[in-house]
C-alpha cells in the first residue's frame, strides 16, 4: 500500500509522554496494538513533518475547488 491509497482501515491513535521522558504515538486497530516511543527531538520534527504535509494537502484541496470545467 503507497501513502497515497485509500484504506478503509479505522485506528485509534493516542500521543502523549511516557514515565521515562519519550514520546509515545500509541496505534490501535483491529487486532494491533503499536506503541511507538520517540526521543523529544524526533517527536519535534514528526510534528513539523504532520504540519508540513497538512499544508500540502490543504493546498491540494484548495486547487480543485473553484474550477469550472471547460
Amino acid at each position: 500500500m503507497s501513502i497515497d491509497k485509500q484504506s478503509d482501515i479505522a485506528a485509534n491513535i493516542q500521543i502523549g509522554p511516557t514515565s521515562l521522558g519519550m514520546v509515545r504515538i500509541y496505534v490501535e486497530g483491529e487486532g494491533v496494538e503499536l506503541p511507538l516511543d520517540f526521543d523529544p527531538d524526533e517527536a519535534e520534527e514528526i510534528a513539523e513533518e504532520l504540519q508540513a504535509a497538512a499544508e500540502a494537502a490543504r493546498e491540494l484541496s484548495k486547487g480543485g475547488k473553484g474550477k469550472k470545467k471547460p
